[in-house]
């Protein structure tokens, strides 16, 4: 009966201790994590604004003479250029006015030559049969004379003027919009309906409005150095349908009051516009480099936001993951610009953070991305953990 116990006791330690290696067979070794190591660096500072389509020049096209519009001399929706006919207004009027205009100047121009003789005359008669009177008095015939014909030719240049209104030109560069009045139409100088339209599209502009709080916040960047400021200010622009824009944009204009319904300062720029796919009033998004500032990148997949806006990543510090609550300012192509929350040189996990908790032991596998944005594992036995994360992609930076 001993026997038999001993024999159980054996199998029991026998099993105890096969149990024991198994366990201890598939323990788990500790979770691998991809990391780059992070350094500061130059980043582009962006700010996107939401803006709008103006145009830079528009002129509503007035008749300055009255009469009968007899020809339109345009095609609607047509490019046009300074000085083009656009209307025709009847002439004949106009064409008699210049006629009795251009009589009067050689009436009033013949009545200076008689006066000039005249007085020349008396002038030399003066003193043997002409008094000073005489003279006095052909003198002031002369001038008289000669202002007559200086009226004579003013009114000859006004004539000829209205003349040349009669053909109605376009003031600018532009496309003319549908005619407002039809052949046989009766207008008048002044008045306060237009004939057409003349819009300016190449080059437009656009306005684009920065909230005031922010505006400050550059500023203060600038004043405490954390802000390298760009000797240009240059945009670029976001479709509505999201496609970028391809022209770059040229300050035209800073804003210098805040409007007292959005608190935003409205800033303009110009843009190319060959194709005239900008048209006023067009809603759009621009970005506008600032500068540069000195900051960490983040990739956007290594970080999360909760719902109250933190932001956090997971770092290795010693063999252990280790939570870090960021502090951003915008994005540039698709990482997170840091400004806090980081050092030179942490090992900043970006692969295999699925169940990552604080304090977890980890080994760390030094990755990179590659020209899409994926994360891959550095070649080499004795590849370096400072791998920097680039990511090329053309997606502007936000604030």
């Amino acid at each position: 009966m001993s026997d038999f116990r001993r024999s159980i006791r054996l199998a029991v330690i026998a099993l105890l201790t096969f149990g024991s290696a198994a366990i201890a067979q598939n323990a788990a070794p500790p979770k691998q994590v991809g990391v780059v190591e992070i350094a500061l660096q130059p980043v582009p500072r962006i700010v996107t604004l939401p803006g709008r389509a103006v145009s830079g020049a528009e002129a509503a096209i007035r008749p300055r003479v009255g009469g009968i519009v007899t020809e339109i001399l345009y095609d609607a929706g047509r490019p046009v250029k300074r000085g083009d006919p656009l209307f025709r207004i009847d002439a004949t009027t106009y064409e008699a006015n210049l006629s009795s205009a251009e009589a009067d100047v050689a009436s009033a121009r013949a009545a200076v030559t008689e006066a000039e003789s005249a007085y020349q005359r008396t002038e030399r008669l003066q003193g043997s049969g002409t008094t000073l009177a005489q003279v006095e008095a052909a003198r002031a015939t002369l001038e008289q004379a000669r202002a007559t014909l200086q009226s004579a030719q003013a009114a000859l240049r006004l004539a000829q003027a209205e003349l040349d209104w009669t053909t109605v030109t376009s003031p600018i560069d532009g496309m003319a919009s549908v005619a407002e009045v039809s052949v046989g139409d009766l207008v008048t100088a002044g008045q306060a309906e237009a004939m057409a339209t003349v819009t300016r599209l190449d080059p437009i502009e656009v306005d684009m409005y920065e909230p005031s709080a922010r505006m400050l916040s550059v500023i203060s960047d600038i004043t405490e150095g954390r802000l390298k400021m760009n000797e240009k200010l240059r945009a670029t622009l976001t479709l509505e349908t999201g496609q970028t824009y391809e022209a770059t944009g040229e300050l035209v204009a800073p804003g210098f009051s805040v409007s007292t319904s959005t608190g935003a300062v409205d800033t303009r720029f110009r843009f190319d516009n060959p194709r005239n796919l900008l048209l006023p009033g067009m809603f759009l998004r621009g970005q506008v480099e600032l500068g540069t500032v000195q900051a960490f990148l983040v990739s956007q997949s290594a970080a999360t936001r909760d719902r109250t806006g933190k932001l956090t990543a997971w770092v290795v510090e010693e063999g252990k993951a280790v939570q870090r609550e960021l502090a951003d300012n915008g994005t540039w192509q698709h990482n997170w610009i840091v400004t806090d929350g980081l050092q030179e040189g942490d090992l900043l996990a970006v692969d295999g953070l699925t169940g990552l908790s604080e304090g977890m032991e980890v080994t760390t596998v030094p990755v990179t991305f590659d020209e899409n944005g994926v994360v891959r594992e550095v070649e080499g036995d004795n590849a370096p953990a400072s791998e920097k994360a680039s990511v090329t992609d053309d997606t502007p930076a936000t604030e």
